[in-house]
């Protein structure tokens, strides 16, 4: 290991994100330094530890393992930093002029004594307060910093940590660490807890369990679970702390008192929410109710016999023909300010939702087409004609509050509400509490709301079962379509669907056109076989890219879980080459060309759409759990991957932002919500009971437009049918509506 000095004469390029750096170092010579460091500015003088290095494209490089930071020992030093931009208002003619002034004593003049700055021409002494307090603030920054290296933390968390805190780092650290994971956005309890461990923290700290127990909430909500019953927390909570429950148990009361809880007893059980989902699930129960007043009375004037005529006309006009319950529904989304339209696959759905299209548009109303991602509001305005945004698009995502403030914030809200007489949102049975608050904010009373899914389906990744509720509650006017019209009839994934919902076997004899069963016991076989469909047979037969072959998955681990398949189809379906970048980030090996998934929402992230010139003709932020693209460059040198998501959308990650990002070859049947393949690839051998049930085999062969596949046991596939024991989730919308709707609830 090798040993150099000198002062920091130019910062080349800095990750913020994680602190890499690279920069030239002047020791009399330049030498181009590369590393991780916390902060870093122009002028500085370092005592680097490290190792020259040769890279490919940029030649020799000294890689830095271990610094140090040290004040300018001599004049030329101290006019050096002063003059390089790293105090704000000092160039380097007024640096020059303050080192002639003061010399070797600079330092010491500007910390202990700054009001004698004032004496130089061209400094106030506001100017000089407020060149004495940048160096005071860098030097507790970096003070901060070596105090939180020292428990472990690395350089992009304690530089986050810090300009959270600022000084009072130190108290927070050593009265209650845990509030970090309250705090600050990629601190979770466990990280909290150890550092709490190396501080000293003892195990029944009140600060300890309180962390403990929301913490365990916060996971449950991963789980889509909006509040957990005491009972099962208090277990859950105490096998988590390693503590027994009713030491645990004693907590409740205290967060609850502290407002971070809120319990409700129920019939037969007492429920606990982390407050900000009690007051969501509560807010959507307010403002649906403030909305769902009745338009018009059913008999008066004759208006529903008027509105039954004109969809007589309309169907006459545009060759539609509906059967009896898709009238009905169609008049009640003419009748009611929220309406609710559900059914299976081939069931007329989306033919229900053109002739409400139709009618609105022929009473010259306004309306809004939506979807939760970019795939079903794609799908949602080929099927109608109508453009259809996503629910974020909509609701106008604010690029500037995402970049500020770290949270959500939509343009659109209650101070300002979406300008239509009519919204219509699409597979509904993906909406989470949280982004249905946002939508119903922005929906101004008079507005008639049309919420369409398939109630069978999945529930959303995120918390809450919001489609499942509403029709829970009875509170609303629901049609469910059930007859498959004599198309879709003719495509056996939509007949095996309806099967299997009912609980029927399905036939696997391959005498289909689109659903088709190949019996395989082996991993190893199924692997050769998938290969061999995505890449050879069914591009040509559903008349797709094998990109757009999609593999889904009931589980992620497992030798057909989606984390090996992924490394197995990468190195088929996009193998190393020379003329392909790739960077192995933590345990995954991304490469070029890579097929990828974001996997969680993130609403800083920024995008652009370039033109065939590589000019931006268009920008935004936000990149949504589920949204699926494709790797186009990978930086080692600038550590950054670039995903060209749909719609041309680029967005350039950072190295250590990549935990958001997944090979997507194969994903979890849960992930594919929403969206439609051409062909897709079912894996069934084995997998947990609670896993492989009907209301997953359903939702994977639903995401189908031409053909199914599966690989694996005709006895698994039987007893997913059968098996009805899928994982509940604790939710309450429905009971918040009837208690504020009361004796209002429709029958």
């Amino acid at each position: 290991m090798k040993r150099i000095e000198g002062y920091v004469s130019h910062i080349i390029y800095r990750n913020p994100e994680n602190g890499y750096t690279v920069f030239e170092l002047d020791t009399g010579e330049m030498i181009t330094c590369t590393g991780m460091f916390c902060v870093l500015e122009e002028g500085e003088r370092l005592t680097l530890l490290g190792d020259d290095t040769e890279h490919a494209v940029y030649g020799k490089q000294f890689k830095v393992s271990d610094w140090k930071t040290a004040p300018p020992d001599d004049a030329a030093g101290m006019e050096r930093y002063l003059g390089s931009g790293a105090v704000r208002g000092i160039g380097p003619s007024l640096a020059k002029r303050i080192v002639k002034r003061f010399g070797g004593e600079t330092f010491r003049i500007i910390e202990e004594e700054p009001e004698r700055l004032a004496e130089i021409k061209g400094i106030s002494e506001r100017k000089a307060m407020d060149i004495a307090a940048q160096m005071d603030e860098k030097k507790g920054m970096r003070q901060a910093m070596v105090y939180l290296q020292g428990y472990g933390i690395s350089n992009a968390m304690a530089v986050r940590i810090y300009q959270t805190y600022g000084d009072r780092v130190y108290r927070i650290l050593e009265e209650n660490p845990y509030q970090l994971a309250d705090d600050i956005e990629g601190i979770g309890f466990k990280k909290a807890d150890e550092l709490a461990a190396r501080i000293g923290i003892h195990v029944d700290s009140r600060y300890r369990i309180c962390s403990g127990i929301l913490y365990t909430l916060m996971q449950a909500s991963g789980e889509g679970h909006v509040y957990l019953p005491q009972t099962l927390l208090v277990e859950k909570a105490a096998a988590l702390l390693g503590l027994p429950e009713s030491t645990v148990s004693e907590q409740i009361g205290n967060l609850a008192m502290d407002r971070k809880l809120v319990v409700k007893k129920a019939e037969k059980e007492t429920l606990c929410y982390a407050s900000g989902y009690y007051y969501t699930e509560l807010s959507c129960a307010k403002m649906l109710v403030d909305l769902s007043g009745r338009l018009y009375e059913e008999r008066k004037d004759g208006r529903r016999e008027e509105i039954a005529e004109k969809i007589e006309r309309i169907q006459e006009r545009e060759g539609i023909r509906l059967d009896e319950l898709q009238k009905e529904a169609v008049l009640g989304s003419v009748e009611n300010s929220i309406f609710i339209l559900t059914g299976g696959p081939g069931t007329g759905k989306t033919t229900t939702i053109n002739m409400m299209i139709h009618y609105f548009v022929s009473e010259g109303l306004s309306l809004f087409l939506a979807a939760p991602t970019g795939r079903a509001a794609k799908r949602m305005t080929e099927a109608t004609g109508y453009e259809a945004r996503t629910i974020h698009r909509l609701l106008e995502l604010s690029g500037e509050a995402a970049k500020e403030g770290g949270r959500a914030r939509f343009e659109r809200n209650e101070d300002n509400p979406l300008e239509a007489d009519v919204i219509i949102v699409d597979e509904m049975s993906m909406v989470d509490i949280h982004l249905f608050r946002s939508l119903l904010a922005a929906v101004s009373p008079g507005t008639r709301l049309i919420l369409v899914g398939d109630d069978n389906q999945l529930p959303s990744v995120g918390p809450g079962q919001v489609l499942h509720d509403l029709i829970q509650s009875g509170a609303f006017p629901v049609v469910c379509l059930k007859r498959i019209f004599r198309q879709a009839e003719e495509s056996d994934i939509v007949v095996n669907a309806h099967r299997i919902n009912r609980g029927e076997e399905i036939p696997l004899d391959n005498k289909s056109r689109d659903f088709f069963f190949l019996e395989r016991s082996n991993a190893q076989v199924i692997y050769k076989h998938m290969i061999q469909l995505i890449r050879e047979k069914l591009p040509p037969y559903v008349h797709a890219r094998p990109y757009d072959i999609q593999v889904l998955s009931p589980m992620r681990k497992g030798y057909l879980g989606v984390e090996t398949l992924n490394v197995i189809l990468q190195a088929y379906l996009n193998p190393a080459d020379p003329s392909k970048k790739e960077a192995q980030i933590g345990e995954t090996l991304f490469r070029e060309g890579d097929k990828v998934m974001q996997v969680k929402n993130n609403y800083q992230l920024e995008w652009e759409v370039l033109s065939r010139y590589q000019i931006p003709i268009d920008r935004g932020v936000g990149i949504f759990n589920g949204d699926m693209g494709v790797i186009r460059e990978i930086s080692e040198y600038a550590q950054t991957v670039v995903v060209e998501y749909e719609e041309g959308r680029r967005v350039t990650y950072g190295f250590s932002q990549m935990d958001e990002v997944e090979p997507a070859f194969a994903i979890t049947i849960h992930k594919s919500q929403g969206s439609e393949y051409p062909a897709v690839i079912l894996p069934l051998l084995s997998g947990p009971r609670m896993l492989m049930n009907r209301n997953l085999l359903y939702t994977g062969v639903t995401r189908a437009r031409d053909c199914v596949t599966i690989l694996g046991s005709r006895q698994v596939v039987r007893q997913m049918i059968q098996n009805v024991s899928e994982a509940g989730r604790f939710t309450s919308l429905d009971r918040r509506i009837q208690e504020l709707k009361g004796d209002l609830c429709l029958p």
